[in-house]
């Protein structure tokens, strides 16, 4: 007895293999039995006392080597680990289970069933590693896990509810049935991934079913089957169980089913359910401890409950109840603040940044993109100075912000600066960059731009539609069109609007109309851009009928409600035909206000037939929208001055002048590419 005792103490009582030994003591936990300790010091005295001496080195240099492979694999250095621990030959069952880990966690189940293969020994921990590792890859590895399962020589109720966890998540709750009626002991975990399983695959009533046969739950248990059942859309009976079994299942985390549940109800809109539900939770006493533990509100709740509000768009409740809180964190102020950027009211943001004790990057990014989405670029781009660490969120919003209002040039000037700083693009960057080359016309950049995505990615949707934008906008309809058609079948309706704007913004109206007859054929359905591009192909091409005939279409067939710009393409269809007076009435019956494009369409349309009485008509509606502008005057007196009535002309002059309208001389621009 008096050895044991020294070799417990040896072992047991050294620094060194502390660690390793609570790994050994918690596997033998999983066996439920109690730790055998001669066991324990035996194993070790021969996997780590007699490997240093077969290699020639210390205790302490084993110590040292095997935490080296620990900090190289943490670090996401696993080849360097790899080679470090082939060096040796010797190793213990944890060391091995640690490169087991590393590869298990990156998903390289090859390389972790060759290092398996090559264990000299192992134990459960080691088993239960490959078990999870093929789970977690799901599909046909589901079914070399439950090979391995089989070939275990004993297995814990860990090796048994990963399995079980495995069919639930691959759907396949037949054999998860039959795999739990064949447990020999089951533990709350098992039936907790029953009823998980259930509710993964929409079989509502069975989890329930299953929730009521259990002989124990704990806190998770609740939580689970309110999180599926929120999942399943039934909040309704989430709420019913909820206030059921709440009060049965002991104490611990009830607040976090609640929490959950209200989470839930913020995401359906449902502020005022999600409301009386945080008004049933205790209130956080801090001098006094709840009987049922940590059945109080926490922060978690209160955060809940103002993103309930923030999303229902209700940001005054929100405000008052943040108010009132007695301790925030920093998700309940970005909370806050995200719901005044979102309504734009970047003052009362600025004043609760402007009190944060510690924003963090999130803050950061929230206001420069609410100051880019109200146009104040300046600020956007002081607050972008002042960031203490730029994320590649913090650069795409400032890009886009550039972008969304018109700055194109800004925005390529944040982008150099990017590259300038070594801060690689991603799919968000390049994006938002392809449409400013569209903006700015700038056919050399875009292509530049699209080598770079090229190297560095493969296209997905969104980048596509920027493609296809920027060359169609560019005039390069053939490169456009080469894009779109390499999209297959990934394209929506984005790709077909931005080709068939393409081609009718460039005179292409059959190839337009093609198209949209393709698009129709795909079965993808058209929205009220596509018509805009269809109408304005029609009018190109002087097609009448068939730009009624689409314009009837679009109501009556695709349920669209005609806009401003639908109006304005159809009269100008109509009055490119001579219909002048069909034109004018069909402005007079639009359910809404012209513009500039419907009166301008009508006034073109007047200057190609000579009808100067309704072109005045059209004129003064267009000196009524742009005052400033010189163009309605100076088209309206060429007519005048066309058919010989001077004096009419004249009278136009004299309007502009008494106005203070002026016109500016026009110039041409010419590029010149030495």
């Amino acid at each position: 007895m008096s050895n044991l005792v020294m070799v417990r103490r040896r072992i047991w009582s050294t620094k060194t293999f502390h660690a390793a030994a609570l790994t050994v003591f918690n596997a033998q936990q999983h066996f439920r039995r109690r730790p055998v300790l001669f066991n324990i010091a035996f194993q070790f005295k021969q996997t780590c006392f007699s490997s240093s001496k077969a290699n020639s080195f210390q205790v302490p240099e084993f110590y040292s080597l095997d935490k080296k492979i620990s900090y190289l694999i943490r670090t996401g250095r696993i080849n360097e680990a790899r080679a470090l621990f082939d060096s040796i030959k010797h190793w213990n069952t944890i060391t091995w289970n640690r490169m087991i880990t590393a590869y298990v966690k990156r998903r390289e189940m090859l390389k972790a069933r060759q290092l398996f293969d090559e264990m000299p020994n192992r134990d459960i921990v080691s088993w239960n590693l490959m078990l999870s590792g093929y789970i977690s890859c799901g599909g046909k590895f589901i079914e070399r896990a439950r090979n391995m399962f089989d070939e275990m020589p004993e297995s814990d109720c860990v090796s048994w509810n990963t399995m079980l966890s495995g069919y639930a998540k691959s759907g396949m709750m037949d054999k998860a049935e039959e795999l739990f009626n064949d447990m020999p002991e089951r533990n709350v975990v098992s039936w907790n991934a029953m009823v998980s399983g259930y509710l993964m695959n929409g079989y509502v009533e069975k989890a329930i079913e299953f929730f009521k046969l259990m002989p124990k739950r704990d806190s998770a248990s609740l939580r689970a089957l309110v999180s599926g059942l929120i999942q399943n859309d039934k909040l309704v009976e989430a709420e019913r169980i909820l206030f059921q079994y709440g009060g049965n299942d002991g104490k611990g985390d009830l607040v976090d089913a609640y929490n959950t549940l209200i989470a839930g109800y913020g995401q359906k809109g449902m502020a005022y359910e999600a409301r009386k539900l945080f008004d049933h939770i205790p209130s956080l006493c801090i001098q006094e401890e709840d009987d049922c533990g940590n059945s109080r509100r926490n922060v978690i709740s209160w955060n809940s409950m103002i993103m309930c509000y923030v999303r229902a768009g209700d940001i005054v409740s929100a405000r008052e109840l943040f108010d009132k809180m007695v301790e925030r964190d920093t998700f309940s102020w970005n909370t806050m603040i995200s719901g005044y950027v979102q309504i734009l009211d970047m003052k009362e943001a600025s004043n609760l940044f402007s009190r944060m004790p510690e924003p963090d990057t999130l803050s950061w990014n929230m206001m420069i993109s609410g100051f880019s989405e109200i146009g104040s670029l300046e600020l956007a781009r002081d607050l972008f100075k002042k960031i203490p660490e730029k994320s590649l969120v913090s650069w795409n919003s400032m890009i886009s912000g550039y972008e969304k209002n018109e700055d194109y040039k800004g925005a390529m000037n944040i982008f150099l600066q990017m590259q300038l700083e070594g801060k690689k693009p991603d799919r968000h960057t390049l994006s938002s960059i392809l449409s400013a080359c569209a903006g700015l016309v700038d056919l050399a950049l875009g292509t530049q731009i699209h080598q770079l995505v090229t190297k560095a990615f493969i296209a997905d949707l969104p980048i596509n539609n920027s493609l296809v934008t920027m060359y169609s906008r560019c005039g390069a309809i053939v490169e456009a069109r080469m894009v779109f058609d390499e999209m297959n079948l990934q394209r929506d309706v984005i790709s077909w609007n931005a080709m068939i704007g393409g081609y009718a913004s460039h005179g292409f109206a059959t190839e337009a109309l093609q198209l949209f007859g393709l698009m129709k054929q795909c079965n993808v359905q058209p929205s009220y851009i596509t018509f805009i591009s269809v109408l304005n192909a029609c009018a190109h091409a002087g097609l009448v009928e068939d730009g009624r005939r689409e314009f009837n279409s679009m109501v009556n067939s695709h349920g669209i409600k005609p806009q401003v710009e639908h109006y304005a393409a159809l009269v100008d269809i109509i009055g490119r035909h001579g219909q002048l007076e069909e034109a004018l009435s069909l402005i007079n019956s639009m359910p809404c206000e012209p513009d500039k494009a419907v009166w301008g369409a009508l006034l073109g349309a007047c200057r190609v037939h000579n009808n100067v009485e309704m072109a005045r008509a059209a004129a003064e509606a267009l000196m009524k929208l742009q005052p400033e502008s010189s163009a309605p005057y100076v088209l309206l007196h060429n007519m005048y001055a066309d058919v010989g009535r001077w004096d009419d002309a004249a009278e136009i002059r004299t309007m502009m002048e008494k106005n203070n309208v002026l016109k500016y001389a026009g110039y041409s621009r010419v590029d010149s590419y030495c």
